[in-house]
């Protein structure tokens, strides 16, 4: 029971893939150190100007841009107020504000969507319902969930933001409590997550929120391109979630 809390609690933004993707399941296609490209001049990162709702909606990423075997939908209104979370500290807020599709700092604009994939083989048509039943289980096992917001920024905002969320992976280090939905669940720890190469710079953190039942961790990555950040929340149901490469390039091929 209080793994099931957790999942709907800790990066539900990624648990809202896992549910588009179960519903989904029966079609066809449905070190922390930032490998860092050199930034661009003072001058005209002061001078940038954010996108907007609209333009940053432009550049999300679609479902003929996305993976092969990957469901794309926007989350609703509702399911994005439903993840608004705090914590008890507050040098962890730009970590679950990334959890949470919620924007980092004072953003220009925000998109957000989500992207689910599959795993395993589909059962036979001809397969028994029991056969069937296993192989659609089979397949939920490893699929991972991935939340991608889009934030843009005025000025050197995005570098900012992108700073302050490094930052956090390393203050957070420790573990903090996260609270969502009336739901208060321990993150145990945050580490280095996968290396990520992509966009300007880039930076991932795992957190743990395993208990005594079941071994669990969501992977948070960060990419800033100019001055727009594409954050990505990935979880799956088999543990540590791995890293959705494809999802992140195709996300940063389409910023440019």
């Amino acid at each position: 029971m209080r793994s099931t809390l957790i999942r709907r609690s800790v990066l539900s933004a990624s648990a809202v893939s896992l549910a588009l993707l179960a519903t989904a399941c029966g079609t066809d296609k449905a070190d922390t150190k930032a490998d860092a490209k050199p930034s661009a001049p003072a001058s005209s990162a002061a001078a940038a100007k954010g996108k907007t709702d609209a333009e940053l909606a432009s550049v999300l990423l679609t479902q003929a841009e996305a993976p092969k075997d990957t469901v794309v939908k926007a989350p609703t209104a509702a399911q994005v107020a439903a993840l608004a979370a705090t914590t008890d500290k507050a040098e962890c807020k730009p970590i679950v504000q990334a959890s949470s599709m919620a924007p980092q700092g004072t953003s220009t604009g925000v998109a957000r969507t989500n992207v689910g994939g599959t795993s395993g083989k589909p059962a036979d048509p001809n397969a028994s319902e029991a056969d069937k039943l296993k192989a659609g289980l089979e397949m939920l096992t490893g699929v991972t969930g991935t939340a991608v917001t889009l934030t843009s920024y005025d000025g050197k905002g995005a570098e900012e933001a992108f700073a302050a969320f490094k930052t956090a992976g390393t203050a957070c280090a420790g573990g903090y409590a996260m609270t969502q939905d009336g739901e208060t669940v321990k993150v145990n720890k945050v580490t280095p997550g996968d290396a990520v190469t992509a966009g300007d710079e880039a930076v991932s953190f795992i957190a743990d929120f395993s208990d005594a039942e079941t071994s669990m961790a969501g992977q948070l990555i960060v990419v800033r391109k100019g001055n727009t950040l594409a954050t990505f929340s990935v979880q799956n149901l088999s543990g540590k979630p791995e890293l959705p490469k494809a999802v992140i390039d195709a996300q940063a091929k389409k910023l440019g």
